[in-house]
């Protein structure tokens, strides 16, 4: 692996939509400008957080292409691609590879629930196909299907995927990814409250949800924790654990769209089945926003 180590924090960028459903692309272009301006590390559009799962193939490559265009290079640009048909992933990621991003992420395939050797065989089927290189996202809570430690690990010997995130909730399986895991292979967790844990064992960042609301804390967090200023990094992650919290007291995007909404950064519209945060969370989401110095008292 020749290309530069994936570290940091990247954030997993929501997709704004206007009151009419359709994406919102002045307010997606002003979202990834300060993300940049922020100090955010790199970008991560159409995962799930950006609800890639209601938007069209044209909506996901259209959203790609301005995040790269306001980027202009300056970090990486990961771009979600994934799904459960080996076939179709193949066609979205040469799709992909016109749309000036960096890289790919890709899901273990959900529903179809495949055996390890068939998580293998899907992800090296891409790889081999991709021009770009790839990131496994391994989110068991989604997919139902959990990517082990030794499956990673194989997966890591291909020349083509540079990095995993892991949001498995396992903290023995990422160790062990880590402890075995080839020079230049990054490790990201996937799950914002065990950044810190993730990185203090020998990780290299986070794909985050947090940082769409708080991207210059969550960049701050892991420059501090790798530079092995673990104090003030530890003094960052208490900040900003109410909202960790806080931010997904409903499924993702749910929670972080309508803080951003809050900050007066989009609108807070979602798509079908997706609903606005229930009422009854808005106190304690806000409360959090003003302790992670999001929003004003």
């Amino acid at each position: 692996m020749t290309q530069t180590m994936l570290t940091g924090c990247f954030t997993a960028l929501v997709t704004p939509f206007d009151s009419t459903g359709a994406v919102d692309s002045a307010a997606f272009a002003k979202l990834v400008d300060w993300q940049i301006a922020e100090g955010i590390h790199g970008l991560v559009p159409v995962g799930s957080t950006g609800e890639a799962a209601t938007m069209t193939l044209d909506e996901r490559l259209a959203i790609v292409r301005l995040c790269a265009e306001r980027v202009k290079g300056r970090v990486p640009v990961i771009a979600g691609a994934g799904g459960n048909d080996t076939k179709v992933a193949i066609e979205t990621s040469k799709a992909m590879g016109d749309t000036g991003a960096t890289h790919l992420l890709h899901v273990s395939p959900m529903y179809s629930k495949p055996p390890q050797r068939g998580i293998l065989a899907h992800f090296r089927a891409i790889a081999d196909a991709a021009s770009l290189p790839i990131v496994v996202y391994n989110v068991p809570g989604r997919t139902a299907s959990n990517i082990e430690a030794e499956t990673t690990l194989a997966l890591a010997e291909h020349q083509n995927i540079v990095a995993v995130k892991e949001a498995s909730g396992n903290p023995a399986q990422i160790s062990e990814v880590i402890r075995h895991a080839p020079k230049g292979f990054s490790v990201l967790s996937g799950d914002d409250a065990i950044t810190l844990g993730v990185i203090a064992g020998g990780g290299q960042g986070v794909v985050s949800v947090v940082s769409n609301a708080v991207p210059r804390n969550m960049a701050d967090l892991c420059r501090r924790a790798l530079e092995g200023k673990m104090e003030a990094a530890r003094a960052l992650h208490l900040q900003l654990h109410a909202f960790m919290q806080a931010a997904f007291c409903e499924t993702n995007p749910i929670a972080v769209k309508a803080s951003l909404a809050m900050m007066g950064m989009i609108q807070n519209n979602l798509r079908l089945p997706l609903v606005t945060l229930d009422a009854k969370h808005e106190g304690k989401l806000r409360a959090s926003l003003v302790e992670a110095g999001a929003l004003a008292k």
